[in-house]
């Protein structure tokens, strides 16, 4: 079965389209940054702070150097450290388990929902103990987690929520949007991200003013005023290069948003066309959350998953694995004694996803290819009882 369309090939994310967009918009703030050389700070990062506080509806936003400092900031901040506890999630990325780490406290993973991805709520309670202090959601590939039930747990038991929403920024769940939903909030501007910069960036989002106070302190190493240091903090600050790029990008965040969803919406036409919905699992989107697809991540069957790469890859169609690795299982958290089977939903997971091209400037007919390349072979490699083990 021949795929009719081949482009030059369809790269899992596409920067370079994006800044073709943007080129005639960012070159001159960039060059205003190189004239007035503040480069730390500034302005440039403190308007961005103002205008990503009211993009959320949040009281207050504190940039940071990177999405991880992001997390472990508002840990930081509460003091967190030996002994204490953090419930999360073992299927995300590895800044989020690795802030708890760095504080001294243990992280504690509860499993999965299977068809979000998200943390399954109703497991939470369970591996709540006396030593728990935080609850970190992860807002995985641009879905809201379940939040008013985390909410209610954490109001109960007095614990502070931690929002991981790295990727996804502009989502929503019940009309809020992230940056909202819990105690304080941690986003990511890695290039990748729906906003993405030049290079590392992050920001904490809060309602809390006193919370907000000292996460600004503790990234300038605990100094309130100048070389008046009130504690340890760490060093990261925000270039006013990165601002000013996401002050541009922010401009456009919305109707990238909008692509990103058209995108999606495509695939599962595409998909279902191509009588495959049945034998790909395809992303679903809860109601009453505003997904903003960081990425598009579909599910098959663990034994053709990496042949089905290999296949993608030889026609040039980037894809990626997120995550091959589940927390529990990483040999850095081997004292943690977590074992294989301990979370069935996460470990299914890391071995059946794929995680296909979604960008705003994702063309259909590049989206045709990568679906008929995937049609193609499922029917001329895989083995004919797969369809029917899928659809049972």
């Amino acid at each position: 079965m021949a795929v009719p369309y081949e482009p030059a090939g369809v790269p899992a994310l596409n920067l370079r389209a994006q800044y073709r967009t943007i080129r005639d918009e960012i070159e001159p703030v960039v060059r205003e940054v190189m004239e007035t050389q503040g480069f730390v700070m500034g302005p440039e990062v403190a308007n961005l702070e103002s205008e990503i506080a009211e993009y959320c509806g949040a009281a207050h936003a504190v940039g940071c150097a990177s999405g991880t400092d992001a997390l472990l900031l508002p840990l930081m901040a509460i003091d967190l450290g030996p002994g204490d506890e953090v419930i999360t999630t073992p299927y995300t990325f590895f800044a989020t388990g690795g802030s708890i780490w760095r504080t001294g406290a243990r992280p504690v993973f509860v499993d999965i929902e299977p068809d979000t991805f998200n943390i399954d709520p109703g497991a939470i309670e369970a591996a709540i103990t006396e030593r728990t202090k935080a609850i970190i959601p992860v807002h995985l590939y641009g879905q809201a987690a379940d939040m008013d039930p985390i909410r209610e747990i954490a109001a109960r038991r007095d614990l502070m929520v931690l929002e991981d929403a790295a990727q996804a920024i502009g989502a929503a769940y019940n009309g809020r949007r992230t940056g909202t939903l819990g105690t304080v909030a941690a986003f990511s501007f890695y290039p990748s991200k729906n906003l993405g910069g030049f290079g590392d960036g992050g920001m904490v989002a809060t309602d809390d003013p006193v919370l907000a106070r000292r996460i600004a302190r503790l990234r300038v190493h605990g100094m309130e005023p100048k070389y008046h240091h009130h504690e340890v903090g760490l060093n990261s600050r925000l270039d006013a290069l990165q601002a000013a790029v996401l002050r541009v990008k922010l401009r456009h965040l919305d109707e990238w948003t909008v692509a990103r969803r058209e995108a999606a919406d495509r695939y599962r036409d595409l998909f279902a066309s191509h009588g495959m919905d049945e034998m790909v699992r395809l992303p679903v989107e809860r109601p009453g959350n505003y997904h903003v697809y960081n990425q598009y991540v579909v599910r098959v069957p663990a034994s053709i998953r990496d042949d089905m790469r290999q296949h993608l890859a030889e026609r040039k169609i980037g894809t990626e694995i997120y995550y091959p690795i589940p927390l529990h299982l990483q040999p850095c958290f081997a004292s943690l004694g977590c074992k294989p089977g301990d979370f069935p939903r996460t470990e299914a997971a890391a071995r059946e996803t794929i995680a296909l091209p979604i960008y705003p400037e994702l063309t259909e007919a590049e989206q045709r290819y990568v679906v008929g390349a995937m049609h193609q072979f499922l029917h001329e490699r895989a083995h004919p009882s797969l369809f029917t083990d899928r659809a049972a």
